[in-house]
Order: C-alpha cells, then structure tokens, then sequence
C-alpha cells in the first residue's frame, strides 16, 4: 500500500512561498497567486514559476530562516507514524519545496519513505528566482505511478486539497480531499477536515 500526501495545505497549514514571500515583501501577491492556481484559475507550472520570479535576490540565510517555519499540522506527525508502523509506504509530493518539508519533518523527529519536491537554486548567496524539479511541468500522477513501480505495490491512496493534486486523486484507489477546494472536491471519494478524521477513515479502511 502506497499512501501519497500532499503537503501545503493538507499535511501543513503553512504554504512556504508565502513565508518565503514575507521575507522580502512580497507575501500578499504570493498569497493571491497560489489562490488562483489552488482553485484552477491559472496552470500550477505559470502560477509557481510566477511566485518564485519574485524571490530573485532573496538571500539564501532567509530563505533558510522562513523554511524553518514550515510546520506539521497537529496530528500529522501521529498519521505518518501510524502508517509507517502498519508498513504502509508514505511519500510526500509537492509544488513545494525540498528544504520545507525536510525541516518540517525533522522537528517533529519523523521520516516518510519519499519526498518528491522542488527546489530553489541559490547563486552567490541568494535566490535566483528559478525552480527546479519533477513537479513543476510534472504532475502527480505520473509520480504516483513511478513511486508503484518502485515499490511494485498497485495500492494506493492520494490525500490532497488543491487543483495540483486532482491528477494523483483522480488516479489513486481511494482519493481523499483533506478540505478540498470547491473544484477539487468532486473528484474525491471521500472528504475530512482533520488529522484525527483521517486517521479514524485509515482504521476504517484498515490501512493500519
């Protein structure tokens, strides 16, 4: 069994372009533009290479600084705990960054079995305002259908919330909308609003 998170705004409440954006002003317009792409305004590929254009010239000191930010959302450390003990596969893919999520995990002290993110270059110190990595043209989908291959395991679970995550949800086993948006939520076969709701809908399941 493979149960793939999203993280910003499903496993986290935080959404690290915004604290990245706080750090060199520009947090109000990160916010507006993840809003459109999380509710299929615009391409998620535009809308993320839009956001990190404007942390060109950030210093790299604090980028670190906001990654250190990025937090778990309460219960979310005892769900990948659970699944990992029952030897469930968990993987991590996201729009977001490699940095923010390894931080993430580390002060809560737990581990996934694969994080598939991007990155932001840094040249002289700072940030160049590119983005590098498998989820920016990539979708989920395809790497749900890597990470099968990989663990030669056909079942899986996708937990998401935004418009990035319907390629895995509409592919998964079982598609879980972790407070959806309104565009996202048709294609989930079921709904939570927390981390104790999902992890109750895990033992129903008999995940763990």
């Amino acid at each position: 069994m493979i149960v793939a998170f999203d993280f910003d705004g499903t496993l986290s409440d935080s959404e690290m372009t915004v604290l990245l954006g706080q750090r060199c002003g520009a947090a109000d317009e990160m916010e507006q533009i993840t809003e459109r792409a999380m509710n299929d305004e615009i391409a998620y590929a535009e809308s993320l290479r839009e956001r990190c254009a404007l942390l060109e010239g950030l210093d790299d000191a604090d980028a670190g600084a906001a990654f250190e930010e990025v937090r778990l959302r309460p219960g979310a450390a005892e769900v990948i705990e659970a699944l990992r003990e029952a030897g469930v596969y968990v993987a991590i893919l996201t729009g977001g960054f490699e940095r923010g999520v390894e931080a993430a995990l580390a002060r809560e002290g737990v581990e996934v079995d694969a994080v598939v993110a991007n990155r932001l270059p840094v040249a002289d110190g700072a940030l160049t305002g590119e983005v590098e990595g498998p989820l920016i043209e990539g979708t989920k989908d395809d790497a749900l259908e890597v990470l099968r291959a990989v663990v030669g395991d056909d079942e899986t679970v996708a937990v998401g919330d935004g418009a990035n995550d319907l390629p895995m949800l509409e592919v998964a086993g079982l598609a879980v909308g972790f407070e959806p948006k309104p565009n996202v939520e048709p294609a989930c076969d079921v709904v939570v609003g927390s981390m104790d709701e999902l992890l109750a809908l895990f033992e129903r399941r008999g995940l763990l």
